[in-house]
């Protein structure tokens, strides 16, 4: 189990951990440390917010800073899924052309474009946040991005044999199952007791992105692999910043 939360850490992180083989064993557990990382996030977020009232900084200031909160932790990781996915949904062409793209190490024109887009946009809502209890929903959406993919790359079929494939191949996926449910569970009704309305709608939201982000995979590629993983993840995460920024206008 450790030697499973070092390697989640070390490919979903940039936390220095100590260095543990690649092996199966060692891979059985390691979606069930995933959540843990937007853990890290969501904490890092509600501290910034509480430094920042208590500096007394600007609302702008705050977003910025938060919006780049996760890329610090993750190293980039799902903002480089998220570019290459929308690259090769762009490309007018077969699916097996549209998987090759998406391991090309280039980003592309419209990979820019909608990486641009993304960071702007969230840096606006995490603006919009002003209370200690929305932005712990959000720090929640963090983990809950985490749970809801981990759980998709157990259930959903896989499209080719990439990064995602070895590590769902030799996962323990009962284990990891409950271990994810338990943590999406506790995540729920957290965000419910946080704010009701704000986190059912982010609920509400994640779930039906959920369900177009299979549609989407399979449709566009076959199946899931790491980068439509991490697409999901940055637009989770953007659907509960909406919902929170909403609440707080509500």
């Amino acid at each position: 189990m450790l030697r499973s939360l070092c390697i989640a850490f070390s490919m979903f992180s940039r936390i220095p951990v100590p260095h543990v083989p690649w092996k199966e064993e060692n891979r059985r557990y390691v979606f069930c440390f995933f959540p843990l990382v937007g853990a890290v996030t969501g904490g890092l977020l509600l501290g910034w917010r509480v430094l920042c009232r208590v500096l007394g900084m600007g609302q702008l200031c705050f977003g910025a800073v938060a919006m780049f909160l996760p890329l610090l932790v993750t190293g980039g990781i799902h903002l480089d899924g998220f570019a290459d996915v929308t690259d090769a949904a762009a490309a007018c062409t077969s699916r097996e052309r549209r998987l090759s793209i998406l391991k090309d190490p280039h980003i592309g024109a419209f990979g820019a474009m909608h990486l641009c887009a993304l960071l702007i946009v969230q840096t606006a809502l995490l603006s919009e946040l002003t209370g200690l209890r929305l932005t712990a929903l959000t720090g929640c959406g963090f983990v809950l991005s985490r749970c809801l993919s981990g759980m998709t790359a157990l259930c959903f079929p896989c499209a080719s044999d990439g990064s995602l494939h070895s590590l769902v191949q030799p996962a323990n996926k009962t284990v990891t199952a409950a271990v994810l449910g338990i943590l999406l569970l506790l995540t729920a009704a957290a965000m419910v007791w946080l704010h009701p309305m704000t986190g059912g709608i982010a609920l509400l939201a994640s779930g039906l992105l959920l369900i177009y982000y299979r549609w989407f995979a399979c449709r566009q590629f076959g199946g899931i692999t790491g980068d439509t993983a991490g697409w999901f993840v940055q637009l989770c995460e953007t659907a509960v910043m909406a919902a929170a920024a909403l609440g707080g206008c509500l």
